[in-house]
């Protein structure tokens, strides 16, 4: 079992009456549970919990009037991680994966799977399928990219980060996921804290289906993957924003963080390339 405290503080000038969407909440699955948390709007803001989309994350709607508008998440979670030997799990032929999972073969806005068929073939269809051909897909996607803030933006697609061989970590998610699913892995985009990212942010990592569970990975290798609280769980980045507006609003500040209560557990070590991870 792995505890770890998270939290966000945003803090926005408001030039017009505004209604945000957050989503900056740790999820609830069958392996991370929250022990408890506080969410707090200023300006007496009213906070609405909602579910969004067909994974139901969790969202909080807020509406606020012009001037200073700052929301506060605090929370202490519970992991207990899936921990399973790599050289169990096999790539599921398309025949037999569930029916929920196949929406994550697709194409999706980030993710222009359907563009990198032929790439993906020729780089990967040689090598051991499974655990170790993800892998293989995240070591390529490390080695070929440089980790650059500021990079991109709003628009950047995985294919638009091949190109450039630059990115951040949403933009090492997508690349990794279309080069899943072009080669035939359901993949999917997560959202969450991070242990031991430095300089602290929310964090973009993915996951792989494989042997009929999603398993973690994070291509940046910024941080292990044991130690990652899910917020949400998408497509891609565009279904997990942290954020989202309608109305006219500016980031001032915005501070994270993600503290494990036992620095020795060995789920938070990095790298850890003995164990595959499962928290969905």
């Amino acid at each position: 079992m792995t505890s770890i405290f998270v939290g966000s503080d945003l803090s926005y000038a408001v030039k017009q009456r505004t209604s945000f969407l957050f989503q900056v909440a740790a999820a609830t699955t069958p392996h991370q549970r929250v022990r408890r948390e506080v969410m707090h709007a200023s300006s007496g803001a009213r906070v609405e919990e909602c579910a969004h989309g067909e994974l139901d994350n969790r969202m909080y709607r807020v509406v606020s009037d012009p001037g200073d508008f700052a929301l506060s998440y605090r929370a202490e979670i519970e992991l207990s991680a899936e921990v399973v030997d790599p050289n169990e799990l096999d790539e599921i032929e398309h025949p037999s994966l569930p029916a929920a999972v196949l929406p994550f073969l697709n194409p999706s806005r980030y993710c222009e799977s359907d563009r990198l068929m032929r790439f993906a073939y020729e780089e990967f269809s040689t090598v051991a399928p499974g655990y170790s051909r993800v892998k293989a897909i995240c070591d390529w996607t490390y080695s070929h990219l440089d980790y650059t803030l500021g990079s991109t933006g709003p628009t950047t697609t995985a294919c638009d980060v091949i190109l450039n061989r630059t990115g951040v970590c949403r933009d090492y998610a997508h690349v990794a996921i279309a080069l899943c699913r072009a080669i035939g892995i359901p993949a999917r985009y997560v959202a969450g804290y991070a242990v031991k990212l430095d300089p602290p942010d929310f964090h973009g990592f993915f996951e792989a289906f494989l042997g009929q569970r999603w398993f973690l990975f994070d291509a940046t290798r910024l941080a292990p993957v044991g130690g990652l609280v899910r917020i949400g769980t998408g497509r891609d980045a565009a279904d997990v924003s942290f954020a989202t507006l309608i109305g006219s609003a500016a980031l001032r500040s915005m501070r994270i963080w993600a503290v494990d209560a036992d620095p020795d557990d060995e789920l938070l070590r990095e790298p850890n390339t003995a164990a595959a991870i499962s928290t969905a």
